[in-house]
């Protein structure tokens, strides 16, 4: 993590730790996102469906601060930037992945 969050006491227990970096509807859809690889602001914001522009940028924002995702701003006209996971953000894919497992399971146990 970066020296911002040094600051912030993380809650003792590790499952309200993670909620707490990841637990918003957002985040994880952010993170489902850039699990393949780096993509533009603009690629996030059609994939992700009707997330407000003002909400994705706070969101990639915080995830930026928490170390899960990484900015990278090129000097162009129009300006370009790209959002990538960290290697702490890869991390999350074995959670992702069970999340997935468990959604498509619950979905056929419905019918």
């Amino acid at each position: 993590m970066d020296n911002k969050n040094a600051g912030k006491a993380l809650p003792a227990c590790p499952v309200e730790t993670t909620l707490t970096l990841i637990g918003d509807k957002w985040k994880v859809l952010i993170l489902r996102d850039l699990m393949p690889g780096t993509k533009r602001f603009g690629e996030l914001k059609k994939s992700i469906g009707s997330v407000s522009q003002k909400v994705l940028t706070a969101q990639l924002r915080d995830m930026e601060e928490s170390g899960l995702v990484s900015r990278k701003v090129y000097a162009e006209v129009p300006p370009r930037v790209e959002y990538s996971l960290t290697e702490l953000g890869q991390s999350l894919k074995p959670i992702l992945d069970a999340m997935q497992d468990w959604g498509e399971g619950y979905k056929a146990s419905l019918s």
